[in-house]
């Protein structure tokens, strides 16, 4: 057997004064009732849900509410039932359609929602969240009114990189549940009118995966490492790795094998971390697995995929050597060989393809491309129906940088016609309320509710936008980057591969608070979560939100309600106004909403309309500096 070696706090009213909500905002905040009419309590027994809450005609607005209340219950578990050996079958013994094959252009002005299912809710208690706790929180994102989830990776894996090494892309790994609980969320979601989308990692496999341990079992040359990136070491000895490609989490991309004869073998290729080896696209095999892997979840009713790593794949065939002049960690620039190869545009024309058989299906791409010639390509009519842009992301709180963000996104899919993306945080990035805070001179700290103000006028400005908004769990709450975990706790692959460098990405991935004063907040039963949570936590729990008009919570109900509500955001485009310094303003094109932002120091006049959201109270009648406002 071939083994590896080891080498290598405001309001948000359109009054203001009373602090009321908007017209069409809910304003009926109801009572925490702790478990009182959950579908579990903390006993342990886990009875049906009721067949009620599964009814969307019978889910008003007020039972919606208090349904979501009573959520917030560790207990709250679903449990199914026994995985039975039809729910295994591939493809799924009984097809389920996706939520409405009528409805093919949803995806074009959707909210998203991204669910790091480790850190969303934990039902069984271990600590780690789980799909039975994303069944048991259905409640709470109706009432937030999102038309999507996105489940970040689910299938079975060893987690060397939290599911992004997938062993079987065709299973749920039991740290999360079973196949029958994730058929249940599948029913579950669409009752509520909610659509499932889940990530896609075709880049690479674990080293688990049956087809890499058959590799290094097979040896070179054979079939087998045909499906991976193998090749001979250069140097006298094939000593140094085949080419100085970096891991986008440090260290080289390459390892070397051990034969089955105990000598020094072939190295093989991960882009990622070692136990991530990436797939060999030209071998027909890979892409043939993949379309089975497409069927089997678009079978069970899946909606769509967020693809990972969707500017990968293809490699160019000489694998030549990269300019390492600035190589840094978690990062490529258009220039970088280990990325955007053309011949990656073949594959998603052979992804869409399968997609396009199951109507109402959608898929978008992790796409780390500057170029907006090159990005656009992605969105052809026959590849993805939508590419992440994560320039507003990484947009400092400047109008300038904003406007030049906004401006470069819209402009990136004109010229195919495409729809755009915004997205403010992911599991990959700082959370925005950490992001946009200054340091205080006066103690050197960050300023974490000048952050928060500024967390609220981008969710303004990014609602106002056209196109696709997606959400990170957790952005809703206002929840700020935890980054100073214990050096103990820390997970993230680049920790380790850093050398203890760097950090990592782990202080935007703790676990959600949902209720109660002091940590787990609800998450779990457990105190023992997966990554700690911070006890200044307690004032921004679901529950404690829920009941606050003026919390962020609140705005962002008030903020996706209007926007599907009011026929002022119809349009595709925008035209910007003139603004004070310091500030932006911008109309959608057709329904004519305005968007103002102050980022400036000074309150700042509003533009003329009625006031229909804002970010936070007026100062003097005036838009105050880190606010937006909407106006009609």
């Amino acid at each position: 057997m071939t083994t590896v070696s080891d080498e290598t706090p405001g309001v948000v009213p359109a009054e203001p004064s009373d602090g009321g909500q908007t017209d069409g905002a809910h304003t009926d905040v109801p009572e925490t009732t702790g478990t009182e009419g959950n579908v579990s309590d903390l006993s342990g027994d886990t009875p049906e849900i009721e067949s009620a809450t599964t009814d969307p005609d019978a889910l008003d607005d007020e039972a919606i509410e208090a349904e979501a209340d009573a959520e917030l219950d560790p207990g709250a578990e679903y449990d199914p039932g026994a995985e039975t050996a039809a729910a295994r079958d591939e493809p799924a013994s009984v097809v389920v359609p996706q939520l409405d094959p009528t409805d093919t252009t949803w995806w074009k002005s959707a909210v998203f929602y991204q669910i790091y299912p480790r850190s969303f809710c934990d039902a069984n208690g271990d600590g780690v969240g789980d799909l039975a706790g994303v069944i048991g929180k259905l409640g709470y994102l109706e009432l937030l009114g999102i038309d999507a989830i996105w489940l970040s990776p689910i299938m079975t894996s060893p987690m060397a990189d939290h599911g992004y090494d997938v062993a079987d892309p065709r299973d749920i790994d039991p740290l999360f549940g079973d196949l029958a609980t994730f058929d249940a969320l599948i029913a579950e979601a669409h009752a509520r009118d909610i659509r499932v989308t889940m990530d896609l990692v075709p880049n690479h496999t674990s080293d688990q995966h049956e087809w890499f341990r058959a590799a290094l079992a097979a040896g070179p040359g054979s079939p087998e490492r045909e499906r991976y990136i193998f090749r001979d070491g250069r140097g006298e000895n094939g000593d140094e790795p085949p080419n100085n490609w970096h891991s986008i989490f440090g260290g080289p991309s390459w390892t070397r094998v051990t034969e089955a004869d105990g000598s020094p073998g072939q190295w093989y290729l991960h882009i990622f971390a070692a136990e991530q080896p990436d797939l060999n696209w030209e071998n027909p095999e890979v892409f043939d697995d993949l379309e089975k892997t497409l069927r089997f979840w678009l079978d069970r009713g899946v909606d769509g995929f967020r693809i990972d790593v969707a500017h990968g794949m293809a490699k160019p065939a000489d694998l030549p050597d990269m300019d390492l002049t600035n190589t840094a960690l978690l990062s490529n620039d258009d220039d970088d060989p280990r990325f955007n190869n053309y011949a990656v545009h073949d594959i998603h024309r052979k992804i869409r393809k399968v997609l396009d058989e199951y109507p109402g299906a959608a898929n978008v791409g992790e796409i780390w491309v500057n170029d907006n010639e090159r990005f656009a390509e992605y969105l052809r009519p026959d590849e993805l129906h939508l590419g992440f842009n994560f320039r507003l992301a990484k947009a400092p709180f400047k109008p300038e940088a904003i406007r030049e963000a906004i401006e470069n996104s819209l402009d990136a899919v004109l010229s195919v016609s495409g729809t755009p993306t915004w997205t403010l945080s992911n599991h990959d990035v700082e959370r925005e309320v950490t992001r946009y805070a200054p340091v205080d001179p006066a103690t050197g700290d960050l300023d974490l509710a000048r952050g928060t103000r500024r967390a609220r006028a981008m969710l303004v400005v990014e609602m106002a936008l056209p196109g696709s908004i997606f959400l990170y769990n957790g952005s809703e709450l206002g929840l700020p980057n935890v980054d100073d975990l214990p050096e103990e706790v820390l997970q993230d692959p680049v920790w380790e591969r850093s050398g203890h460098t760097e950090r990592g990405r782990d202080g935007c991935r703790v676990p959600l608070p949902w209720q109660g004063t002091e940590p787990p907040f609800g998450f779990s039963t457990s105190a023992d979560t997966w990554l700690p949570m911070p006890e200044s936590w307690r004032s921004l729990t679901a529950e404690a939100q829920l009941e606050d008009v003026g919390s962020m919570l609140s705005l962002y109900r008030a903020a996706i309600e209007l926007r599907y509500d009011r026929p002022e955001f119809a349009g595709d485009s925008i035209d910007w106004y003139e603004a004070p310094e310091g500030c932006l303003a911008f109309r959608r094109s057709e329904g004519f909403l305005i968007c103002a932002l102050n980022a400036g120091e000074v309150p700042v006049p509003l533009p003329p309309g009625e006031l229909l959201l804002i970010s936070s109270p007026l100062a003097d009648g005036m838009l105050p500096p880190d606010a937006a406002a909407w106006l009609v």
